[in-house]
């Protein structure tokens, strides 16, 4: 078989794996490296000048002794098998780079022969790309569970930034559809892995030419729609893997039926896009806007409302809190407001220091007042006409054209009809999501 033909299989073969972001990391290239990299975005992502940055994501192999029902690449199925050899993989990076196709690889793998084995050519591959080739680009690698800590030592030495996929948000998920797998043998590496970066963290402050482990972090990856867990267990299981693992990222994956399993959702199922693209956000809120997954969701809302984005059904299921005082609120109570952002909250701080601010303030300072409007007041008045009821703010938010039904007469007041506390949960709910971190 051809390099050729195998860069076409293993390229496919990568591309269900979406933890693939902005590299988080920088190095400057040394005299007579090639290539360095930079904090900004990596994979599919567009620069200030409009500039597309590209990575080579491959597989170092797809052959796998696995059998998870979810995956293409898995030992049951029918499919072409390629795998690279260390050398070959090195070059068509090097190669790839020399013809500015790229600025990085993404390096995952099948499980090739047994988990040791797979890392040890990984780490083989990386050895030639930073050694003979002086590659001074970026590298993500996929860590592969069940493999020994000094190799993913190696590896994390080798690399910008690591990860380890959780796949699937529950050890019964991961019973019923990849039974080689366990949350043991996935959490343990990701254990070590941030153990391992923060220890990194420690001696680089102490001798500043100390090796760095994985300088961008780490990353996972959950699949969404293989299994029935709600969208609160799921967002819950995220929260906790960020506050005990210090991850980079949760990369949440839509499920695309490829394979025929009764366990699975059948082949022609349209992806839950939409739902992924809501579990974006949600996790957004967690990561930048000070939300708790208990805020976001609770017993009575398990799943996140497909018509409006989270932050949006966060405030019209607590509009008693609003409408806010722009000019008095505080900066994490700005945060809660639809269409206020984390830049335009600071600059509503910054720009209030001098003067109150009007609605056409607010518009020049990046608020989208299309949606504001309805939480907000600016001197202690909202937008004239405005009349506001949970329900056609929930029309009006999830549907452009819904707007001109939340403009009534001119001489009617404003109204924010307040609504019921949501439902929450005994202590300990959060058991069945979070079991998967103990």
């Amino acid at each position: 078989m051809t390099v050729l033909e195998k860069l076409t299989i293993l390229t496919d073969a990568a591309k269900y794996d979406a933890a693939c972001t902005s590299s988080g990391s920088s190095r400057t290239a040394a005299p007579g490296s090639l290539g360095n990299a930079t904090s900004c975005g990596i994979c599919h992502s567009f620069a200030a000048d409009g500039r597309c940055i590209t990575l080579l994501k491959v597989l170092l192999s797809n052959s796998c002794v696995y059998d998870c029902q979810y995956c293409v690449n898995r030992v049951s199925r029918e499919t072409r098998r390629a795998t690279f050899t260390p050398e070959e993989l090195a070059e068509l990076t090097i190669g790839f780079y020399r013809r500015n196709y790229i600025e990085g690889l993404f390096l995952s793998s099948g499980v090739l022969r047994s988990p040791d084995y797979t890392c040890e050519q990984m780490i083989r591959t990386l050895e030639l790309l930073r050694g003979p080739y002086r590659f001074g680009g970026y590298i993500h690698a996929k860590a592969i569970p069940g493999a020994d800590p000094r190799l993913i030592e190696r590896l994390g030495l080798l690399a910008d930034r690591m990860s380890v996929n959780i796949e699937l948000p529950t050890q019964e998920g991961l019973r019923r559809l990849a039974p080689d797998k366990s949350k043991t043998s996935i959490l343990r590496p990701m254990g070590y892995i941030s153990g391992r970066i923060e220890e990194n963290r420690r001696d680089l402050a102490v001798y500043r030419h100390a090796p760095r482990f994985a300088p961008a972090g780490q990353s996972t990856q959950m699949i969404i729609g293989a299994t029935p867990d709600s969208d609160r267990h799921i967002i819950s299981l995220a929260e906790g893997l960020y506050r005990k693992y210090g991850l980079k990222r949760v990369f949440y994956s839509a499920y695309m039926p490829v394979t025929e399993n009764a366990l699975l959702p059948p082949p022609g199922t349209k992806p839950p896009l939409l739902r992924e693209h809501r579990l974006y956000q949600a996790d957004w809120l967690l990561r930048f806007y000070g939300f708790r997954a208990d805020e976001l969701l609770d017993e009575a809302h398990p799943q996140l409302n497909p018509l409006v984005d989270p932050k949006c059904g966060w405030a019209l299921r607590h509009l008693d809190l609003f409408p806010l005082e722009v000019n008095r609120a505080a900066y994490e109570e700005l945060l809660r407001v639809p269409g206020i952002g984390v830049k335009s909250a600071r600059r509503i701080v910054t720009a209030r220091r001098a003067g109150p601010l009007s609605f056409e303030a607010l518009r020049k300072l990046g608020v989208v007042l299309r949606r504001a409007q309805y939480f907000l007041t600016c001197s202690g008045r909202m937008t004239p006409g405005l009349r506001v009821t949970p329900e056609s703010a929930m029309r009006a938010l999830a549907e452009p054209q819904g707007l001109a039904l939340l403009h009534e007469e001119p001489e009617q007041l404003s109204l924010f009809r307040p609504a019921p506390a949501p439902a929450r949960g005994k202590e300990g709910d959060h058991a069945g999501p979070l079991s998967l971190l103990a």
